[in-house]
């Protein structure tokens, strides 16, 4: 059983020591971090929280799924594993030559069919 926690619906107002603080009642916390925008460095209302073991994080998920924080009911499961090939596609580059036949000619849309 995997120990990364998936916290959601987070009020802003929420710091990661004080979320590892009341993480840290169900066992032992490795780490705890709230996701900040980049460019605002704003709380984007969601962390991930470690724990030292699968019973801990357990306890923690039972414990506090649905607990209202600040007027915000929490959301608190087991992160699931990032899938690869997602993300901000920042780096990547959009070029229409690396996608054959776009709108242009034969098989494309918007040429050369002749409907």
């Amino acid at each position: 059983m995997s120990t990364k926690i998936y916290v959601g619906n987070l009020p802003y107002s929420v710091t990661d020591s004080s979320l590892k603080s009341n993480f840290a009642e169900f066992g032992s916390v490795t780490s705890a971090k709230i996701m900040m925008d980049r460019d605002s460095g704003q709380s984007k209302g969601f962390a991930f929280v470690e724990m030292a073991s699968a019973d801990a994080c357990q306890a923690a998920i039972s414990a506090l799924n649905g607990m209202s924080v600040d007027g915000r009911s929490i959301v608190v499961n087991l992160a699931k594993p990032r899938e690869e090939g997602r993300g901000s596609g920042g780096n990547r580059e959009f070029r229409a030559t690396s996608r054959p036949n776009v709108g242009y000619g034969n098989d494309g849309y918007g040429g050369g069919t002749g409907y």
